[in-house]
């Protein structure tokens, strides 16, 4: 069967279809995004002019903090502007590049807490080779193994969108082109393609989770042997990284893994990993932890005596 495409654009319902609410949340967004903006960059600049920038845990730190301003710029500038616009449209091509994007930077994000993940784990279980197993090659390949799995994630999942027939109805329910969304308003059968989908995202997504948590279930049990001092250490930043995890992967497990004709709250529930994390993310990195607050304190004298001269 030839693929027959007729739609040249999508329009987006939004979130919410009102309007006073949606020029409410305009501004909300807006502050959101700013946020996200500046945490982001105070957490890079903090590590980036200190001595921080040397351990393993920060360069990841620096990397995911990339990932969160990069991703929320592909998604909520949009968002924003929709919420003020009288018609959410996008091309189908815009619509596609969006779809790409925000999978391959979400993808590249979550290998990266994967391996901070690994890096805790090394520092906490093998303390004596934390050096030699975490060293700067290896943080590097991990990054480049972070892009590499993230591209053929996203790849997979456009090339799969790319061949479906969408040849009448162009109303996206969501804010964002997602793939589920997009397969609502597909003219053919999805059931081999939900299932696809499940296996590409929702499955790979819940696996990583669980070997996450178990993970850190091994991290705890073994800070017994650690000193009360190490322990408040390694449960500090420890709780930062488990925080931020369950903000990211809860909300993805439960969009990709009910399948595409489910009636649920996609759209609702994907706020947390599209605006609320990332502004959440700085946060609970510099708030929860000592070494960041006395790098911030120590960086901002700097800037500071430097304006004053």
């Amino acid at each position: 069967m030839e693929n027959q495409n007729n739609v040249t654009e999508f329009v987006f319902i939004g979130l919410w279809g009102n309007k006073k609410i949606e020029l409410l949340f305009f501004s909300l967004f807006l502050l959101c995004y700013l946020a996200v903006l500046m945490g982001n960059v105070i957490v890079l600049l903090t590590i980036t002019c200190s001595h921080l920038k040397q351990q393993p845990m920060y360069y990841f730190l620096c990397q995911l903090s990339l990932m969160d301003v990069s991703y929320t710029s592909t998604v909520v500038p949009r968002l924003i502007r929709d919420l003020a616009a009288a018609r959410k449209n996008i091309s189908y091509s815009n619509c596609m590049t969006q779809l790409f994007t925000a999978h391959l930077l979400a993808g590249v994000e979550l290998f990266i807490l994967v391996s901070m993940a690994f890096d805790r784990y090394v520092a906490i279980v093998k303390p004596l080779h934390y050096m030699v197993i975490m060293n700067r090659q290896r943080c590097n390949m991990l990054i480049v193994l972070a892009w590499v799995v993230g591209f053929w994630h996203s790849i997979a999942l456009l090339l799969m969108v790319l061949r479906l027939p969408f040849c009448g109805p162009n109303q996206i329910d969501h804010y964002l082109c997602d793939v589920k969304p997009l397969l609502k308003l597909v003219c053919k059968d999805i059931h081999v393609v939900s299932i696809l989908v499940i296996a590409n995202s929702g499955m790979v997504v819940l696996v990583i989770f669980l070997v996450l948590v178990a993970s850190y279930i091994v991290i705890l049990y073994n800070l017994r042997t650690h000193s009360s001092a190490g322990r408040r250490k390694a449960l500090s930043t420890c709780g930062s990284h488990i925080t931020v995890v369950v903000l990211f992967f809860v909300p993805c497990i439960y969009t990709y893994v009910l399948p595409a004709g489910s009636e649920n709250k996609d759209k609702d529930i994907s706020v947390f990993y599209t605006v609320i994390g990332p502004v959440l993310n700085p946060l609970i990195y510099t708030l929860r932890n000592m070494e960041m607050k006395i790098a911030m304190r120590k960086v901002w004298s700097k800037v500071t005596r430097s304006d004053l001269k």
